[in-house]
């Protein structure tokens, strides 16, 4: 069996042990739900999220203001929802640009092995053993706070873990019949990587990517908490919450529910990535 033909034969397996597991398609429809509205938002917000009133600053959840006001009069469920798709882009994006670099240094070192695996994968190690918001703390001060400069920070501190889950399978695919029967057909390295070796690792990629995606989101969360995230007014779930804070005791609407929303992010991402790892991880999927 060629290596698409057994990628379309774990598809259907997967979808089928996928399937099975209501809890990941709770996972899959909350976070679709929360991305459609991030996608919509200049329609389903109604109002300007940036458009300060302070007549009406602190209002409590209302039929005019559903979640209620901020203390600059801004409407809460507007700004949520555009908050939603900040997160949802700056996550993915640096989820995407993360798994792009780390599976190609992963597969590298996998692959070539020697020295070139003893140099990525020490550099690799010295970037993991840096806590993650650390790293993202020392990025985005030294580039300042920006959009941009925040997707950089998130995809730097996620490289080394996809490489690192790149690199094993890649290691242990090398060494098949097939790809030693590649290489004696003359086919290329790059070849082979992509063609071969690449459909073998995408399950574990897939899952890791769930996951991030939600690391990704809460950690943004918490650069634009302490003020280093996306610059304001731009709204923010993160920025929501520090803005509010100061009024937590007297109206909690206005940190209490974008912190609902990061957890509904963190929790349905969660879902969909067990999900997957069930359905993709041969040993798992061979129990249920």
């Amino acid at each position: 069996m060629n290596a698409m033909a057994r990628l379309k034969y774990l598809g259907t397996e997967t979808y089928e042990v996928f399937n099975r597991n209501k809890t990941s398609w709770a996972g899959l429809l909350l976070l679709s739900i929360l991305l459609l509205i991030a996608l919509l938002a200049p329609i389903l917000a109604p109002y300007n999220p940036v458009e300060q009133n302070i007549i009406q600053r602190l209002q409590p959840p209302s039929s005019q203001f559903l979640l209620g006001t901020d203390y600059y009069g801004r409407d809460v469920l507007s700004r949520i929802i555009w908050g939603c798709r900040v997160s949802f882009v700056i996550g993915s994006i640096s989820v995407g640009i993360a798994m792009f670099f780390g599976t190609i240094f992963g597969s590298l070192a996998g692959y070539k092995g020697g020295y070139l695996d003893h140099l990525i994968m020490g550099i690799m190690d010295v970037l993991m053993s840096i806590p993650i918001l650390l790293m993202g703390l020392l990025i985005v001060a030294i580039l300042g706070p920006s959009k941009v400069n925040l997707i950089i920070a998130l995809a730097l501190t996620m490289i080394p873990r996809f490489a690192r889950i790149a690199r094993a399978p890649t290691i242990a695919a090398k060494n098949k019949v097939y790809v030693e029967a590649c290489q004696a057909m003359g086919f290329s390295d790059f070849r082979i990587l992509v063609v071969h070796i690449f459909p073998n690792i995408l399950g574990d990629l897939m899952v890791m990517g769930s996951i991030w995606m939600a690391t990704a989101v809460r950690t943004e969360a918490a650069l634009s908490f302490i003020g280093l995230g996306v610059n304001p007014p731009t709204a923010t779930l993160g920025g929501m919450i520090r803005e509010g804070f100061k009024d937590i005791l007297s109206a909690p609407w206005a940190s209490l529910f974008p912190g609902l929303v990061i957890l509904l992010i963190v929790f349905s991402a969660n879902l969909l990535g067990d999900g997957l790892r069930d359905a993709l991880d041969p040993k798992l999927r061979n129990e249920n």
